[in-house]
């Protein structure tokens, strides 16, 4: 287990509810303009840290750079843990209160440290490919024992291997990127051919998402033991899903356009190394899983608290509909790597793994619309009195995550995303 330098503070004033604290220096790409350079930051508080002027003034320096004067950061991730470490170590060291060199010298300060809410945040990676598991038991048995015999809930290979699916890359979006409602095929009487449509139950999937840092070739699989090491850190991510859309079209081959239209992350990579404190037991696997998927250590998740919010147009505060956390996912991250290049199937530097929907025992733990208002059952009531099933046009989803131990918080910001209304198709009539 990793220890906290609970003496380590930073120059600058950080609250203490702040997600960006010293001991997280999670990664993005932002612009000073909409249109303006974009390039690699830090965030530090309400601040974000310019790593590209950081590594022109030769105050960040490493191996083979320069890397962050550039719009995704992808090639510095691809450059390799030692690089990973070192620019942690002396971002760090340049932040902290007992270093001179930035504390000490307002006019490099104007120049390198730009106010959060002046600049402008993108997807900070090239996203090469997409995947999405479905890793957790209550959200896997909630939705069987919806849709199956509840004495069935778990279909026989969940428990043996991480279920998933491959996505679509080119529909990842960034944080306060407006998604439009779909449209497609759906059945809303079994007894009748299928219309098209809007979709007509939006739901959102809180999930996490883990980002390749290191890439295997073909026909090579990555060993549950190398597995950490393929993987440089983490994102918020929503979901989204079109229920309606899905129930019609998932069966032979599973999930297809009510997957495509959007999948929105959090803005800030948060590494590896500022999570590892907060790593926790995985939930028990029964049976044992095959030789190939066994860890040698029982800490393999990490201890991060989860909630979504539901902010309807009409309202003047959000509802918390949902609180978890990630460390109720069945199988680790290792586990969903080493699978899914088992068969020979090769990742990239900036893939994302999806860890599909994040559902804890209880109702208000609960992922997705679909669990909480149990199938359009229960509908859920709002802070301005309007009830919700499903997400309705107007209405902003935002999910947030920390962890916080000894007084040390580090988080991922968040990941919101407003439901505007599908496109008309007249012209298709």
């Amino acid at each position: 287990m990793s220890l906290i330098d609970t003496q380590l503070r930073s120059f600058l004033t950080i609250a203490a509810d702040s997600d960006f604290s010293i001991h997280n220096l999670p990664y993005g790409i932002f612009s000073e303009t909409k249109d303006g350079v974009r390039r690699a930051g830090v965030a530090i508080g309400d601040k974000v840290l310019d790593l590209a002027a950081l590594e022109e003034a030769k105050l960040l320096t490493l191996t083979g750079g320069p890397y962050f004067n550039k719009p995704t950061l992808n090639d510095f991730i691809e450059s390799g843990r030692d690089n990973w470490t070192a620019a942690r170590s002396q971002v760090q060291s340049l932040l902290s209160a007992e270093t001179a060199t930035l504390r000490d010298d307002e006019q490099l300060q104007a120049k390198v440290l730009f106010d959060q809410s002046s600049v402008c945040l993108h997807l900070p990676l090239h996203v090469p490919g997409y995947t999405d598991f479905y890793s957790s038991k209550e959200h896997a048995t909630n939705v069987g024992t919806m849709f199956r015999d509840p004495k069935n809930a778990l279909l026989p290979n969940w428990t043996e291997l991480p279920v998933g699916y491959n996505g679509r890359a080119s529909t990842i979006i960034v944080s306060g990127q407006d998604v439009v409602r779909p449209s497609g095929q759906i059945k809303p009487n079994a007894d009748e051919r299928p219309i098209f449509s809007a979709c007509r139950r939006l739901d959102f999937e809180l999930e996490t998402a883990f980002v390749v840092g290191k890439p295997n070739h073909i026909g090579q699989p990555i060993s549950i033991d190398d597995a950490w090491e393929h993987i440089f850190g983490m994102v918020l991510l929503n979901d989204w899903s079109a229920r309606d859309i899905q129930k019609w079209e998932y069966v032979p081959l599973g999930p297809f356009n009510a997957k495509t239209f959007a999948s929105s992350i959090s803005p800030w990579i948060v590494t590896l190394d500022a999570l590892a404190p907060f790593k926790t037991d995985l939930p028990v696997q029964e049976p044992k899983p095959l030789a190939y998927l066994r860890e040698h250590n029982s800490d393999t998740t990490y201890d991060i608290n989860l909630s979504v919010e539901i902010l309807a147009e009409k309202a003047d505060e959000p509802t918390v509909v949902c609180n978890t956390n990630f460390k109720h996912m069945y199988w680790s991250m290792a586990q969903q790597l080493t699978h899914h290049t088992i068969s020979g199937c090769s990742v990239q530097v900036g893939d994302l793994m999806g860890s599909g929907t994040i559902s804890g025992p209880t109702p208000d733990s609960y992922g997705s619309m679909l669990e909480i208002a149990w199938n359009a059952t229960k509908p859920v009531t709002l802070s301005n009195g309007e009830t919700r099933t499903f997400i309705e046009d107007g209405d902003t989803v935002i999910m947030k995550g920390y962890s916080e131990k000894d007084g040390i918080r580090v988080g991922f910001g968040e990941v919101r995303g407003t439901l505007l209304p599908a496109l008309d198709f007249k012209f298709m009539n």
